[in-house]
């Protein structure tokens, strides 16, 4: 095989996979804006507020060493992960003695404390899926970023090979 034909091969190579590294960053960040869209559209439906300094869940944020968020709508999947864990999971344990909902409906299917469970685990797992979509979302970022450096890499690359091939001798032989 010719050097000049190898050349030309890996050049079209280079090409095809700078366009492909684009396509695909491409992708991933309309996969990045849809979910966090999304998931901050879905969290603003809810209208749920982190503590503010002096409420009764205000020292759940103090011991999480969130107290940054007091009185933030919560709007981001980080933020749903943080007010599901430390401030529902907290109430929930505190509610239930230590008990899942499961265990409660079993000995008082139909108690209070059994209804207050049930809602207070039904809002965490919703703000834990925002959360796991709201770093689905972050993945595909982060992926993007890479997707487009390294085509950037490769057209570097691919512009490297076409300056060689014009520069090669037409009689070299691979």
């Amino acid at each position: 095989m010719r050097r000049k034909t190898l050349d030309l091969l890996l050049n079209y190579v280079g090409a095809l996979l700078t366009v492909m590294l684009l396509v695909a960053g491409s992708g991933l960040i309309v996969g990045y804006s849809f979910t966090s869209s999304q998931v901050k559209s879905q969290l603003l439906e809810q209208k749920v507020f982190f503590p503010k300094q002096g409420q009764n869940d205000y020292q759940d944020l103090v011991k999480a060493h969130e107290t940054s968020l007091a009185g933030q709508q919560v709007l981001t999947g980080s933020q749903a992960q943080v007010f599901a864990n430390d401030i529902i999971g907290v109430d929930t344990a505190v509610i239930a003695n230590g008990k899942t909902y499961a265990q409660l409906s079993a000995a008082a299917p139909l108690s209070n404390q059994t209804e207050l469970v049930f809602r207070g685990d039904t809002l965490r797992g919703l703000l834990l899926n925002a959360y796991a979509f709201g770093f689905i979302g972050v993945i595909a970022l982060y992926a993007a970023i890479a997707s487009f450096a390294l085509a950037l890499l490769m057209l570097i690359l691919t512009l490297l090979g076409v300056r060689h091939y014009r520069q090669g001798d037409p009689a070299d032989v691979v």
